[in-house]
């Protein structure tokens, strides 16, 4: 977990190598094995399991953090005519523009090694202050509008070098300050405010920056582009002066972790980072997890990239299209804290949450399929129909990440919470990257795209389905700390 906490003897681990409970072991083993631990902390330990009020405002920072960024990487998506009018955009660099989040994740294993090794706060720190490079430079007051392109480019580019953390980092961060009957809560409410961010792109661009008007006349063409380029640099300007106020109030307070642990899993040992990847690559259940996290996530996203595009045929405007995206991803996070909540009160029971997300996932995944496919279906193909599938399948799969994430830790404790959620977020970015890769060549014909989306879903349902759930770490602070 870092350095020490407030003192020498508060440095060491409150679990010493052996004391602890070995990962994978039997639980009656693992109850014997605690209470012996227990019995052989030396008093001059703390006791764990003290919580402090500012662990709100840690959260409440770092989602607002993650909120900004994922605000900030979909700028340009929902406003992409009036940003082709404005600055002379190709549709290359729309879709760039919006790629720089995925490729911010090439880097993910420098933070992950840093989160590791320097603890929350600097990696934060760091992560905002490239938000700040990022966002700064796409206000630069520049005539020339290749270089004013390039530097938007680099400014995108930056913003998605600070994904690795906001995306990865909720499970270490509910860790190291929430109780275990807190923790599912605080990890879905900061993993789940990034893509909150993203959808209120889709609000926030359309309201403020005017659509073009193709039909104008030359002079009046000219006026609605200076019009259109001053209402989108009001926006740029707003988004650089939110995220240097999180930069400044992180830098006057974002402690790296309190006093003392709030539990005892807080203060225990974890491996180092070569042994880490080690572990995870040689855990066939931590693999069997991750894939079924990454391929229908993958597939989902790459989906939501081209939704526009899947639901054109069916006579769905774009507008519809991004209204579809909107509402899937506010009620996914909506649904995925509840479901946390759930989680922190009944624990023990992430895996059967799983299953009936993921249930729920290939059932309105198949309905929209088969809605689309109404000339041989006679399924009845209306707005309220395509609007309900895609708004459930989003629901379910978007609420589905927080627990996966604490499914994750808890599978292989102790490796530490950023290494394991940066593997699985890795892999879900490499399956999304090779869909859009994919989707170059095949572009044309965008019907098989329907069919990766039930068919990854049920692919998930039967791995967690054959999935041994272990919980490790809450036994660890439900049994020793007894």
């Amino acid at each position: 977990m870092g350095s020490g906490w407030s003192s020498e003897e508060e440095r060491q681990p409150l679990l010493g190598p052996g004391l602890g409970p070995a990962p994978g072991a039997a639980w009656r083993s693992r109850g014997e094995e605690a209470a012996a631990a227990a019995a052989a902390l030396p008093a001059a330990v703390p006791s764990p399991g003290r919580v402090y009020g500012r662990r709100w405002l840690v959260l409440l920072l770092f989602s607002l953090l993650g909120f900004v960024q994922g605000l900030v990487w979909n700028t340009w998506g929902p406003i992409q005519n009036s940003a082709r009018q404005a600055y002379g955009f190709s549709s290359w660099d729309i879709a760039l523009l919006v790629l720089w989040g995925p490729i911010g994740f090439m880097p993910c294993f420098a933070f992950m090694w840093l989160l590791d090794k320097r603890g929350l706060r600097i990696t934060v720190l760091l992560t905002s202050f490239l938000m700040v490079l990022g966002t700064g430079l796409r206000c630069i007051p520049i005539s020339d509008l290749m270089l004013k392109r390039r530097l938007i480019h680099a400014g995108q580019l930056l913003n998605g070098l600070a994904g690795p953390t906001v995306m990865n980092a909720a499970p270490f961060l509910s860790t190291t300050w929430f109780s275990a009957d807190e923790r599912a809560t605080a990890t879905a409410i900061a993993s789940m405010l990034s893509y909150l961010g993203g959808a209120c792109a889709f609000l926030v661009g359309p309201l403020v920056v005017p659509a073009p008007n193709g039909t104008a006349p030359l002079l009046a063409s000219e006026n609605s582009r200076a019009h259109i380029k001053d209402r989108i640099e009001t926006v740029l300007y707003a988004e650089f002066g939110v995220v240097c106020f999180l930069f400044s109030a992180t830098l006057a307070y974002f402690p790296p972790r309190p006093p003392l642990p709030p539990s005892v899993a807080a203060a225990s040992q974890r491996l180092s980072y070569r042994r880490s990847f080690c572990r995870l690559l040689s855990n066939l259940r931590f693999l069997m997890i991750a894939l079924a996290y990454a391929i229908p996530l993958g597939v989902f996203a790459g989906w939501s990239g081209v939704l526009d595009l899947i639901l054109t045929p069916v006579h769905v405007s774009q507008v519809d299209a991004g209204w579809i995206g909107f509402w899937s991803i506010v009620g996914g996070c909506v649904v995925g804290i509840a479901m946390a909540r759930f989680a922190d009160f009944i624990r023990g029971m992430l895996k059967l949450i799983l299953l009936l997300l993921f249930s729920g996932a290939t059932l309105s995944s198949t309905w929209f399929t088969l809605t689309c496919l109404n000339s041989i279906t006679h399924l009845p193909l209306t707005t309220v129909t395509l609007y309900a599938s895609c708004i459930l399948l989003g629901v379910f799969l978007n609420s589905s990440i927080p627990i996966f994430f604490e499914l994750f830790v808890e599978t292989v404790y102790p490796v530490p919470e950023g290494i394991t959620c940066g593997v699985v977020t890795f892999l879900s970015n490499m399956f999304m990257g090779v869909l859009l890769f994919f989707l170059t060549f095949y572009h044309t014909e965008l019907s098989w795209f329907n069919w990766c989306l039930p068919g990854s879903c049920l692919l998930s349902l039967l791995l967690i389905l054959c999935f041994r759930e272990s919980y490790d770490r809450l036994y660890l602070d439900v049994v020793v700390s007894v």
